[in-house]
């Protein structure tokens, strides 16, 4: 079925960027100073960094690009304009959001609607969020030890996320008025020249546009990080990209990177696909969205003739022995 539309209440501050937050950073890989050029990934260590060196470029449309093999790349586009799909957004956590808070953020008179709601709620509130961004921590590293949708690659790396971001909230004085002000008016600003405030947009612009689009979204959204003291730029920056084994077209790759004054300290599976190395989970979570659209497979019969069935999703590979 198509992605649904639902409408929401407009988001004070603190709860739209703590989406925002963790949408711009759970799932994703790290960054070296020169990133390698599209489709660069000839070993398993430049799959992670090519991904990454788009982000940090702000290039939405080239992480798409490069993250699946080229053959994946109609399947999607047709998916994302039927609605069956958002990815690569579908790698981040409260991708389902992300329509509902442009449109938010773009509603005429919003700066004045969400200052007015976070004086009301949050302004100075230290304490307050401060005490929330712990419970909130402590909830969601609960709930992806449980959740068993992740590969245990996915798991770990997003409960060390969430930790990161916890403590970052803890101190970010996310509560003064001055800077919400400031944040209120940049993320307004590039929401509204996204022109894509409903899932009917999403469609009519297409997974390229879109993506086109949502990349100075995400410029403003780092600098808006920036102001509140976190640089996810000198996070890439920072990162380590290692290989730990290869067993012919699949290996691991451990990634270690800063993150709010944490190191996140990770592994994921990577594979090889006509001569080039792709994130494992990626790849899998894109086949399986192609595959969500196709109608389900039929039993041959005599009225019906033979029919196509729809090929199983990649699994992903195990991770390397202790």
């Amino acid at each position: 079925m198509p992605v649904a539309v639902r409408r929401r209440r407009p988001l004070a501050l603190p709860a739209l960027m703590a989406a925002l937050l963790m949408a711009g950073l759970l799932g994703l890989a790290g960054c070296s100073e020169e990133a390698p050029p599209p489709g660069a990934a000839s070993a398993p260590e430049q799959s992670v960094l090519v991904l990454a060196g788009r982000l940090r470029d702000n290039d939405l449309v080239g992480f798409a690009r490069d993250a699946i093999p080229p053959g994946l790349h109609p399947a999607m586009a047709e998916a994302w304009r039927n609605g069956h799909t958002r990815w690569p957004l579908e790698e981040l956590p409260f991708d389902h959001r992300i329509p509902g808070m442009l449109a938010t953020l773009s509603e005429p008179g919003a700066e004045k609607r969400l200052q007015r709601d976070f004086d009301r709620q949050f302004a100075n509130a230290h304490g307050e969020i401060r005490s929330a961004a712990r419970s909130l921590g402590l909830f969601g590293v609960k709930y992806l030890e449980s959740d068993r949708s992740l590969t245990p690659d996915e798991r770990h790396h997003a409960v060390q996320l969430v930790a990161a971001f916890s403590a970052w909230g803890e101190r970010a004085r996310l509560g003064d008025p001055k800077r919400a002000r400031a944040t209120i008016a940049r993320l307004g600003l590039a929401a509204r020249r996204t022109h894509l405030t409903s899932e009917a947009a999403f469609r009519e612009a297409g997974m390229d546009e879109s993506l086109r689009r949502l990349g100075p979204m995400w410029a403003a959204l780092k600098d808006t990080l920036r102001s509140y003291d976190l640089d996810l730029d000198e996070s890439f920056g920072g990162m380590q990209a290692t290989l730990v084994e290869r067993d012919g077209d699949r290996a691991w790759v451990r990634m270690r990177y800063p993150l709010a004054g944490k190191t996140i300290d990770t592994t994921v599976a990577v594979e090889r696909i006509d001569g080039h190395w792709y994130l494992s989970d990626f790849v899998r979570h894109a086949r399986a969205a192609a595959a969500a659209q196709r109608p389900p497979a039929v039993v041959p019969g005599p009225a019906t003739g033979p029919q196509s069935t729809t090929p199983p999703a990649a699994t992903a590979p195990a991770p390397p022995p202790a």
